[in-house]
């Protein structure tokens, strides 16, 4: 879970205005946030993605390879977190994922076949072994999971499972033996079998031979004799510190039970114990979080102006559902309220905090409250609840009407813009601390966004990034360039699309294979602005910003947001000159009025061709001259730039203000990237 920003007062609702389209940091989890370890965590929270709180004093991270026609930052002063966004956002389409962050591949290894391909291909085979176990709910699905792993390096014949009583073996089950007819079979703690050595001494057994089995326990020899089979293993099921059960594994052919096979067998064994744990004592908790996740439901909705489309998606933990959660809330005069969020681990307790969430939330939004509110209110319940646990959430406040967003966010990660030419940026939302962790110093700035017809809004949990042990770059382009391609009109293709890039096979030396499952789980939620037409819409590329007076701030955040809209334009001088007339005209208003500005910068047209047009509104009189400063001359050299570097300008009066205005189209180059044409 992710970040947080100082942001301003907080009985001030609005830190600032800005389009939808402006970038910003989805699955990248923002800045310097405590970690959660994937399985049984500390008490302390620790650093991962979705369950971290962030500061704009992190280090500095780790710069992208640069890309062709990439600016350097020329103002090493900004907050990490915008240098950050920056790095994510310039990293050019079609990339290859492996080399997207610094280090190049950290997800796929390199070179084909040889001899490392059989390991490689045991370990995946392990892998989606263990993760059938992990989710089994029967001793007859714990079968088979195991008998998957059937192979001429581990020839498997038959098993069973034996349970524990004070005087006894039960045989709990088995498989590739006859059934005995429904018979119970016991088998006293005394009888000279290998499975009460190992009751008896809490070691494993290894029977390599017939030889061997037939001399360590001649009495019941002849009951094994009857299958044929040559090897045998029995380990011990471990579950609270006592043995609550044995397994045994027959093999068809001699087996020689090797360092790497006998750990592959006490892993196997760890697994199976807790996913019989689970059969036994498990029912109730998965019938709680099956519900929990049925309640949240699957699909696309419509609304006056707005469709949602969602997914859940259980990667891990055994439970179909953790602590990551999404919902749609139906408010008044037509208003919509989006909600999604992640409770630090992944265990029934976190599913349960979960589900206490959703309904404080559910409740303080049906009480009128904003985002801010709702957010803060809902970190002291949290606390509350547990004060060991945190959560991080974005609240969004829609009005499907008219596209406005009012965003509040509370470490989580920040959202992903798709702009209706397929252009994907992230979207810096300003925020504060994870939920529950600091509730007497609760400040959640509100961000009013507008979302523009076509466009759509993506927010995820870090499990959609970090899925497949990808980091914060090459995860960011595997969700970018799942959700650029195909028309936005269908949200549920581009929903699957994105879900199917994640979790789906991907090829590895030529060879499909199903992606590694993390333990985190992944929530989506997406949201389009319908364009209400029956043509398509022009391909546009907009952002809005309001910068008030007391948040010059907003002056760099501005600057990030109109690089990234320009990411892909063809002259990197010209974003330069870009940058700095629009830098020249809200300076203007800042320095010269007392009054909010409001940036508005379009980029309309097709690529090579396209024209940029920046607008910079204020509600002032005064209208603005141009002058001929002085060669000491502090100040009135913004409008000289403008009439020097844009191809045209202008000033227009308002009912309340003006707005001055500037254009700039687009230069091709040449083949050898020499210059203009």
């Amino acid at each position: 879970m992710n970040d947080r920003d100082d942001g301003p007062p907080a009985d001030r609702r609005t830190t600032g205005q800005r389009s939808a389209a402006t970038p910003s940091t989805p699955g990248p989890a923002p800045d310097g946030q405590p970690e959660e370890q994937p399985d049984e965590r500390p008490e302390e929270p620790q650093d991962s993605p979705a369950a971290r709180p962030t500061t704009d004093e992190r280090p500095d991270p780790p710069a992208a390879p640069p890309a062709t026609g990439e600016q350097h930052d020329e103002h090493p002063d900004r907050p990490a977190e915008l240098r950050q966004i920056d790095a994510l956002n310039e990293i050019p389409p079609g990339r290859d994922e492996a080399g997207a962050g610094p280090g190049g591949d950290r997800t796929r290894e390199g070179g084909a076949g040889g001899a490392g391909q059989a390991p490689r291909q045991r370990d995946v085979t392990l892998i989606e072994a263990g993760r059938a176990l992990a989710e089994a709910t029967s001793l007859e699905e714990v079968f088979t999971a195991l008998a998957s792993l059937d192979s001429p390096a581990f020839p498997l014949d038959g098993m069973a499972v034996f349970g524990v009583t004070e005087k006894s073996l039960n045989l709990l089950g088995r498989y590739g033996y006859r059934t005995g007819g429904g018979r119970t079979v016991r088998m006293p703690i005394t009888t000279d079998h290998p499975a009460t050595e190992v009751l008896r001494t809490g070691r494993a057994v290894y029977l390599p031979t017939v030889k061997e089995y037939r001399e360590r326990f001649p009495t019941t020899w002849r009951l094994a004799a009857r299958k044929g089979s040559r090897s045998w293993a029995l380990l011990p099921l471990v579950s609270t510190g006592r043995i609550t059960g044995v397994w045994l594994v027959a093999f068809t052919e001699q087996v020689e039970f090797d360092g790497a096979l006998r750990n592959t067998l006490v892993t196997l064994a760890r697994l199976m114990s807790r996913a019989l744990d689970r059969t036994h004592t498990g029912e109730a908790e998965l019938a709680l979080s099956r519900g929990l996740r049925s309640s949240m439901g699957r699909g696309a909705s419509q609304y006056r102006g707005m469709t949602v489309a969602s997914r859940y998606v259980p990667t891990g933990g055994g439970l179909m559902v953790g602590g990551d959660w999404y919902d749609v809330i139906d408010l008044p005069s037509d208003r919509l309220a989006l909600v999604i969020g992640d409770v630090q681990g992944h265990d029934l307790h976190a599913a349960t905090l979960m589900a206490q969430l959703r309904t404080a939330v559910h409740a303080y939004a049906a009480e009128g409250h904003g985002p801010d509110a709702v957010l803060s209110r809902t970190s002291r319940f949290l606390t509350s609840l547990d004060e060991d646990r945190f959560a991080t959430c974005i609240y969004i406040e829609a009005d499907p009407g008219s596209g406005t967003l009012h965003v509040a966010r509370a470490g989580h990660p920040h959202p992903v813009l798709r702009m209706p030419d397929g252009t994907c940026m992230i979207k810096h939302i300003r925020g504060g601390l994870p939920l529950g962790l600091m509730p007497d110093e609760d400040d959640y700035p509100v961000n009013v966004l507008e979302l523009q017809a076509g466009e759509v809004m993506m927010l995820c949990t870090d499990g959609l990034i970090e899925t497949g042990g990808h980091d914060m770059y090459s995860g960011w382009v595997r969700v970018r360039d799942a959700l650029s391609p195909g028309p936005a009109d269908d949200l549920e293709g581009m929903a699957d699309r994105l879900v199917q890039g994640v979790v789906g096979p991907v090829t590895e030396n030529g060879e499909e294979r199903l992606t590694p499952r993390n333990e985190d789980d992944i929530a989506l939620l997406m949201l389009r602005r319908d364009t209400g037409a029956q043509h398509p819409v022009r391909p546009v590329r907009r952002i809005l910003i309001t910068i008030e007076q007391d948040q010059a701030e907003g002056l760099a955040e501005a600057r990030t947001e109109l690089r990234a809209l320009l990411h892909d334009w063809t002259q990197p001088d010209q974003v330069d000159t870009a940058v700095l007339l629009a830098s020249e005209l809200l300076g203007n208003v800042l320095v010269h009025t007392d009054q909010s500005a409001a940036l508005m910068a379009s980029v309309s047209g097709e690529p090579g061709t396209r024209t940029l047009r920046v607008e910079v509104t204020d509600s002032g009189d005064e209208l603005p001259h141009q002058r001929t400063p002085g060669e000491m001359a502090s100040s009135g050299r913004g409008l000289v730039l403008l009439d020097i570097l844009s191809d045209q300008w202008s000033v227009r009066p308002e009912s309340e203000g003006k707005t001055v205005w500037f254009e700039l189209a687009e230069e091709s180059v040449t083949g050898d990237g020499a210059g203009p044409v």
